[in-house]
């Protein structure tokens, strides 16, 4: 009986342990989706929030009134923190509402780039610093959405400060850091990701028009069926692996991109992965 006795407890204990092991907390990732929400410029990139009704409605059934608010809301696809669907870059490629949910949640991969980016604010991830965050972390999980933190969601959404322009009207004139496209490529062709992500405001660095191939890493990830995520924030609240990141899109048909709220579940007991960023 006492065996028994012993046997229970021990599992029970066993159980509480793994119980307290999954604890999680939340930390969104998410800016604030409004008239400063930043998108390229354009003709219809601006944002409109109507207020239909907000205070005591009294035309319903039954005596007084009651509180009742709704509103009516116009957003561009890409503004703000965003999904780029891979059809943005790539014809015939999933829009939004193809992409199947499991792609859009995967263990969270953090290439901080900072001190790079204070050196050159035109800087572009490259394959030593995925290569350097294996050396730290081990190799790349299977189903990982990789983001690039390069500490730039602060300049949001001073839109000067956003695109590194005086003249933020004029594409041509944009510079602030991204991803390059040989490291999308080796990350598609050699690792297993459902997602890759940015703090700033595109997948491609800043003087992407000019260059000799526009937008080449949103034409690699598209054309290889990866999502991307745009305008990340809070990425220094968040340890550099052990998470899991979600991008919550909005299931828009056709679309090519979906506001999102994006968000982490970070372990609240794993201290190795729970050590600061570095700078």
């Amino acid at each position: 009986m006492l065996r028994v006795i012993a046997i229970t407890m021990f599992s029970i204990i066993l159980f509480s342990e793994a119980i307290r092991a999954s604890e999680f907390r939340l930390v969104d990732l998410t800016h604030t989706h409004d008239q400063d929400a930043v998108s390229w410029p354009g003709p219809n990139n601006k944002f409109n929030f109507t207020k239909e009704h907000r205070g005591i409605y009294e035309g319903g059934p039954g005596e007084g009134g009651f509180w009742l608010e709704f509103n009516y809301f116009q957003t561009p696809e890409h503004m703000g923190t965003h999904i780029d669907a891979p059809c943005h870059f790539a014809e015939g490629a999933p829009r939004v509402h193809q992409i199947p949910i499991e792609k859009l949640t995967g263990p969270g991969v953090i290439i901080n780039v900072k001190s790079k980016v204070a050196a050159n604010i035109d800087y572009r991830v490259a394959i030593d610093d995925i290569l350097d965050w294996e050396t730290k972390y081990n190799k790349i999980p299977d189903g990982a959405v990789v983001i690039m933190n390069s500490g730039w969601s602060l300049r949001y959404p001073n839109k000067t400060l956003v695109f590194g322009s005086d003249t933020w009207e004029d594409i041509t004139s944009y510079h602030y850091p991204s991803w390059h496209e040989d490291t999308v490529d080796w990350l598609v062709k050699n690792r297993n990701i459902h997602m890759v992500g940015v703090d700033t405001t595109s997948l491609d660095y800043g003087p992407t028009v000019t260059a000799p191939v526009p937008f080449a890493a949103h034409r690699v990830l598209g054309a290889n069926n990866i999502t991307g995520i745009e305008n990340v924030a809070n990425l220094d609240s968040i340890p550099e692996s052990g998470t899991t990141i979600y991008a919550a899109a909005f299931k828009l048909y056709e679309g090519s991109g979906s506001p999102s709220r994006v968000f982490a579940t970070v372990p609240v007991d794993n201290p190795r992965k729970m050590r600061k960023n570095r700078n």
